[in-house]
């Protein structure tokens, strides 16, 4: 394998979410059609739970005792994104080559139950693992039993779009290069987007083969603070402030999940005015939209059908977008700006302004 070829299969294999209490975030992720697929107890009582379905994979871990890197991790940032695994056929290949070209390692490869894993560090405390698996191989990881309880039927989510990564003011074009050079990712978009006195700028990375894609976003210091310096406050430094589930039939499955007990943002009725002039719809239609709170975009290639969940981490720093895609490619600039505002007027509400 040459030296690029370790990172042209890169895929997301799953992500790792460390947390002081299972219970609520199982409830949850039920809610989002994810069905708990194995779990077990590690070194120092560890304890670990895989929900998925379709090609999300999702390990929830409550750390162990000691020293527990999940423990000094907990403590920091309350639960989040720990680990954006990634799957490829050669796990120590990728590992080498990722540390040859400027990663810090974690974890050097190891072999256990026909599974390849080896980590290096992404940015801020978030990892990367490389994970290797033999055709046929297990779902989930080792050590772990497998177990199968269903989460709520008919959401029909199916994997994961893209990560939104917060990073501090300044570093954006350094993380952007670093994944660049180290990973073989290349930038694919780049957007500012300016509302009101506030402003950040985003650039979107993707792996090779596309399958990976992290929408990478600093705040503009010189303007009014808003949601990203929020979240980086709250959160303790850089991090995971979204993951985005692709569906097939987004009306579907934003209403199945509404129907389960999970909420999401709400738009400005003045948007789905705007809407009708905007877009010629290919798909759903303009109240079906906005009944159900969903954004709608285009680009060359396409549209696409998007909405965000509430946050209910106890600092906000964490919710999920839902995401159809009827050929679009990117982002929307239109949907960045409405997601912005969204939040925007979400956090005004809650803080009574």
């Amino acid at each position: 394998m040459t030296m690029t070829g370790h990172f042209q299969d890169l895929t997301v294999d799953h992500v790792r979410i460390y947390c002081a209490d299972l219970d609520p975030l199982i409830a949850q992720f039920g809610s989002y059609g994810l069905d708990v697929r194995a779990e077990g107890v590690g070194p120092g009582a560890e304890h670990s739970v895989v929900l998925g379905h379709g090609d999300i994979r999702l390990v929830l871990t409550r750390p162990g005792t000691g020293d527990h890197p999940g423990g000094m991790y907990t403590a920091q940032h309350g639960y989040g994104v720990s680990d954006i695994a990634l799957g490829t056929a050669d796990a120590a290949g990728a590992f080498h080559e990722a540390v040859r070209r400027g990663a810090r390692p974690i974890a050097a490869p190891e072999r256990t139950a026909g599974v390849v894993t080896a980590s290096v560090a992404g940015f801020g405390d978030v990892i990367h693992t490389f994970v290797q698996r033999e055709p046929g191989g297990p779902w989930s990881l080792p050590g772990l039993n497998p177990v199968h309880r269903p989460g709520t039927p008919g959401i029909g989510l199916r994997l994961v779009d893209h990560f939104a990564v917060c990073v501090e003011a300044g570093r954006l074009t350094e993380v952007v290069e670093h994944y660049e050079r180290v990973f073989g990712f290349s930038a694919i978009f780049t957007e500012r987007i300016v509302v009101g006195e506030q402003a950040m700028d985003s650039q979107v990375v993707q792996s090779a083969g596309g399958a990976v894609t992290l929408t990478v976003i600093a705040p503009d210091t010189t303007r009014r603070p808003g949601q990203i310096d929020t979240f980086l406050k709250d959160h303790g430094g850089p991090g995971v402030q979204h993951i985005a589930f692709e569906t097939d039939d987004v009306t579907r499955s934003v209403g199945a999940m509404s129907d389960a007990g999970i909420e999401f943002l709400t738009t400005p009725a003045a948007y789905y005015e705007r809407l009708r002039d905007r877009l010629q719809l290919t798909r759903h239609s303009v109240t079906e939209l906005s009944r159900l709170n969903v954004l709608a975009d285009e680009d060359h290639d396409g549209q696409l059908y998007q909405i965000f969940t509430k946050s209910t981490h106890p600092r906000g720093t964490l919710f999920f977008e839902i995401i159809e895609r009827v050929g679009a490619r990117t982002f929307g600039s239109g949907n960045i700006k409405a997601l912005y505002e969204a939040v925007e007027l979400d956090q005004a509400a809650a803080d009574g302004r």
